[in-house]
């Protein structure tokens, strides 16, 4: 069986997903260790490092199944602090 490549790897990356709702933080085990910020705004801040393509779509497929609709994934610089990113109010 031959094997396709696009010449590119995948880098692992920080992201930050913010879902409409709050998390309890009880869920933050279930997300393999990433962070759980519950804003003012009414919103779950998710952030962390995620090590492949394959984690990502498994960390969506997790927050699915958790019912809160989605509002963004964002990757975030890896040289940025592991803190969820928030507009000023």
């Amino acid at each position: 069986m031959s094997e396709i490549s696009t010449g590119h790897q995948y880098d692992p990356g920080r992201y930050e997903i913010r879902l409409k709702g709050h998390l309890d933080s009880r869920w933050a085990a279930w997300f393999d260790g990433l962070s759980l910020t519950n804003e003012s705004d009414g919103t779950t801040v998710i952030h962390g490092p995620v090590v492949d393509q394959a984690a990502l779509y498994g960390l969506l497929r997790k927050l699915r199944d958790v019912g809160l609709p989605l509002i963004s994934v964002t990757q975030v610089e890896s040289d940025q602090p592991d803190v969820p990113t928030t507009e000023s109010r």
